[in-house]
């Protein structure tokens, strides 16, 4: 049986530790490739350059989907972990279990967590260097995506559509 810890019970807490230990390994991974990038700047550290740039673009989606999900711990929505650690998915939403109170605090706690990565990505990420350029470029289509995907969902749910149903739900 799940202890309860304010509104996040424990149990579900810890089914997604393996997914923090992942997105640690990979923003590792980044501070690697930007270290490189830097000491290898120049036709030869091209790769290493676009990877550095990638990879920082992943960072800045995991944080955002970290961010829809604690909106949905905030709020005591039900989430179910992926069975993958591979996952497109960082978490299932619940929408039979969950309402629009909850559904808005998961949309919100990803759009806050993308702010948060772009002003992080503001002060750390060069402009100067062809790793910056990608970064910034990739970044900019994920927020056009976002824009485009996840927006219109939340304006839908807010003027009182019904939750939305797809992928990254569940109807259990």
């Amino acid at each position: 049986m799940p202890v309860a810890t304010g509104s996040v019970k424990v149990l579900e807490v810890r089914s997604f530790v393996p997914f923090a230990l992942r997105d640690l390994v990979i923003l590792t991974v980044m501070g690697v490739a930007w270290w490189l990038e830097g000491r290898w700047a120049g036709a030869t550290g091209t790769a290493v350059a676009v990877g550095a740039g990638v990879i920082t673009t992943v960072v800045a989606f995991l944080l955002h989907e970290w961010g829809h999900l604690t909106g949905c711990w905030l709020s005591g929505a039900r989430v179910h972990a992926p069975a993958k650690l591979w996952s497109v998915f960082l978490f299932f939403f619940d929408v039979k279990r969950n309402d629009r109170r909850q559904f808005l605090a998961l949309s919100w706690g990803g759009y806050a967590a993308s702010l948060l990565a772009l002003a992080i990505m503001a002060f750390t990420v060069p402009t100067d260097r062809l790793a910056g350029w990608v970064a910034w470029a990739l970044t900019a289509v994920g927020v056009i995506v976002t824009f485009a995907l996840e927006v219109p969902t939340t304006v839908r749910v807010m003027r009182g559509a019904p939750l939305p149903r797809g992928a990254a739900y569940v109807d259990e």
